[in-house]
């Protein structure tokens, strides 16, 4: 536990704690009234309101549409089954700011609704939701059809046999056994959409603002820290608050069901209603899903030539210090060195929470691992500037500043993917190898890694594509001359003219293939166990 502990002490604990502090902080003295002051400003309270109510929202519309789909993956089989699951995760993996250039180039001005019927609602709430829902839909689909999967039909059958209807045994039966899942499920899109900032700060425009965007607005803009720094504690506390219940909703799921193979559930459509079902399923993902993805490669091409792809290598001497696909190789760079601090980090913290032994205060560093998700990234990144400015720990300057922010939200994934399958491995092996006079490192290296290596492998493949579309904090500390896909994207967004939105089209382009590449050999690694997330 020491490396990770140090780890995240030293660079999430520290720098949040640093602008918090210099934020709250006035002559030597704690300002506890500011707090008051900040939530009772009128802007202030209608940034809390929309956050909230959103981000509820956000939820319900993305369980009314993915709930249909989790029962599609879970009970029907049927041709490209597997396939449609990749297709459906890749908009979770995709960064926050591709996700908004996606919907900007389907419902923003000269976007594919604003040329066929004059509609724009890029500077709506609708935009906001729709995007939540195409980011989030997996979450769902994954987390309850991976426990619809496992429930045993028989026992609604039972139920219709005793002459319930079908609507009646499902409301009865199954959605009892589904409700620690659905719940798990809720809190984790609200979580993400409470946190949201690149669909909004792309989408949402003057007129929107959730916490998180409001911190970067009171941070880079207005370079108010003692507003950014309220905010941040309410959101700290938000997110503590969600994650608490969180966990206890996971327990739940954990503990009070019996399950079957998953492979023994899924059937056949048969009948007019499982057909039609699976129909409005595979309309719903091209619509939501696959639609955007299909607008924003349409809008990356010139005509139907490849001019804004080809304008990434000249640079322009405005925006950047270098040419705009300069930005492809450094995220690849940084991405590349994130995940290896994030696999070591996250696969030690995963070792030590799997022993048996752990203590309590162990045990509770897991809940703390999962804050990074929740933090709001501007903190973090802007606290990296406050607390790393003096030796021994000047890093302003250095490259390795981005890859750390992205391995704080990539060694989380890393722990979640390795901790179930190194809490299956049994000890006793470990045991035999020792009686045999192997060394502790070497009856981990012949026991448990040859058990846990498709489990690293999907976990570094994770940490991978979650550090390539980091933006939050990386936003603050990636430097002109070395910007990352994310952060060329958004300035490209940022600044007016035909091509240089035709660039940002590109660049998101670009991010979105090497994302559904990553995922794509993660679905030929998954297991059983280390698939679901």
């Amino acid at each position: 536990m020491a490396l990770p502990v140090a780890f995240f002490a030293l660079f999430f604990a520290w720098p949040v704690a640093a602008i918090v502090t210099r934020g709250l902080e006035a002559d030597g003295a704690w300002r506890f009234g500011r707090l008051v002051d900040v939530v009772t400003q009128p802007d202030i309270r209608h940034v809390l309101w929309f956050t909230t109510w959103q981000a509820l929202a956000s939820t319900a519309l993305t369980l009314l549409l993915a709930l249909p789909a989790a029962h599609v993956f879970a009970r029907l089989d049927f041709p490209g089954k597997q396939l449609l699951r990749a297709v459906v995760t890749v908009p979770f993996v995709l960064p926050t700011v591709v996700v908004g250039s996606a919907f900007l180039a389907l419902v923003g001005r000269h976007g594919l609704l604003d040329e066929l019927w004059g509609v724009r609602l890029d500077t709506t709430v609708w935009a906001i939701l729709l995007a939540h829902v195409f980011f989030n839909y997996a979450v769902v689909v994954r987390t309850v059809g991976g426990l619809w999967s496992q429930l045993d039909p028989r026992q609604e059958e039972a139920a219709r046999m005793l002459g319930a209807s079908p609507l009646t045994a499902w409301r009865k039966v199954t959605l009892p056994a589904l409700a620690p899942a659905v719940a798990a499920a809720a809190l984790m899109v609200f979580l993400f959409t409470f946190t949201s900032f690149g669909v909004v700060q792309i989408l949402g425009g003057p007129a929107f603002s959730t916490l998180e965007v409001e911190i970067y607005r009171q941070t880079s803009e207005v370079f108010d820290l003692s507003t950014a720094a309220v905010l941040t504690l309410v959101q700290f506390a938000a997110v503590g608050a969600i994650l608490a219940v969180h966990a206890w909703t996971v327990r739940r799921r954990e503990t009070a069901l019996r399950l079957v193979d998953p492979k023994t559930t899924a059937r056949r459509p048969r009948g007019f209603a499982q057909w039609a079902l699976l129909a409005g399923v595979l309309a719903s993902v091209a619509v939501l899903l696959l639609l955007p993805l299909a607008v924003l490669v349409r809008r990356s091409l010139d005509g139907w030539g490849l001019g804004y792809y080809r304008a990434l290598t000249d640079a322009d001497g405005g925006t950047f210090l270098v040419a705009p696909v300069r930005a492809v190789w450094t995220s690849l760079e940084y991405a590349l060195a994130a995940t290896a601090i994030a696999v070591v980090i996250g696969g030690l913290a995963a070792a030590a929470l799997a022993r048996r032994d752990a203590g309590r205060l162990v045990r509770g560093f897991d809940a703390l691992l999962m804050l990074p998700l929740g933090v709001s990234a501007v903190t973090v990144g802007f606290g990296f500037l406050i607390a790393l400015d003096r030796p021994p720990l000047d890093l302003r300057q250095s490259w390795i500043l981005v890859p750390l922010a992205q391995a704080l939200v990539g060694a989380p994934f890393v722990v979640r993917t390795m901790l179930p399958v190194l809490r299956a491995v049994d000890g006793r092996l470990r045991e035999a190898a020792a009686v045999l006079g192997a060394s502790p490192w070497r009856a981990w290296r012949e026991v448990d890694l040859p058990m846990v290596r498709r489990a690293l492998l999907v976990a570094a493949g994770f940490a991978f594509a979650v550090s390539l579309g980091e933006f939050g904090a990386t936003v603050f500390i990636a430097r002109p001359d070395n910007p990352t896909l994310p952060v060329a994207v958004a300035r490209l967004l940022s600044r007016p003219g035909e091509l240089n939105y035709g660039q940002a089209m590109a660049l998101s382009t670009i991010l979105m293939v090497v994302c559904a590449a990553a995922l794509l050999v993660l679905e030929r690694l998954r297991t059983d166990r280390t698939g679901e997330f």
